[in-house]
């Protein structure tokens, strides 16, 4: 199986970061930034925005790269990189009601940077790149649930 390519939001407004979780109900509490797969002849950018638009309901403006993520599951053959950029809210607000049409997402939420460090999330370097202007690399690991 190839390596798997994904692009992540790293959305601040209102001094928040946005946050999803993609389990159902209480099967985790592990929380990611907003975004999915890549897929095949469409850029990065527009990929992502495609996927926070159907994972949240906002539209963002997608930035520079600020974060290379990577996980695997060597007993599936699984491994993924994903690039992390800087976006910026143009529209929308995050709404109960919304639903990721692809049954995904199941919450989503902004999170004060004090909040944080009191909530379970990956990439571990998130929180630091979030709400600095740096960029990072965190190294592969195995994924968690």
């Amino acid at each position: 199986m190839p390596i798997r390519l994904a692009a992540r939001a790293v959305l601040i407004h209102d001094g928040k970061l946005l946050l999803v979780n993609a389990y159902p109900g209480d099967a985790s509490n592990l929380w990611c930034a907003p975004g999915g797969g890549a897929e095949m002849h469409v850029g990065l950018p527009e990929n992502l925005a495609r996927e926070v638009y159907e994972e949240t309901g906002l539209n963002i403006t997608v930035g520079a790269p600020c974060l290379v993520n990577e996980f695997h599951a060597p007993d599936r053959g699984f491994h993924q990189v994903e690039i992390f950029f800087r976006c910026t809210l143009t529209s929308g607000t995050l709404s109960h009601d919304w639903r990721d049409p692809e049954g995904i997402v199941t919450r989503r939420r902004w999170f004060h940077e004090n909040e944080l460090a009191s909530v379970r999330l990956k990439p571990d370097r998130l929180p630091d790149v979030a709400f600095s202007t740096g960029i990072a690399y965190d190294p592969l690991e195995n994924i968690v649930s």
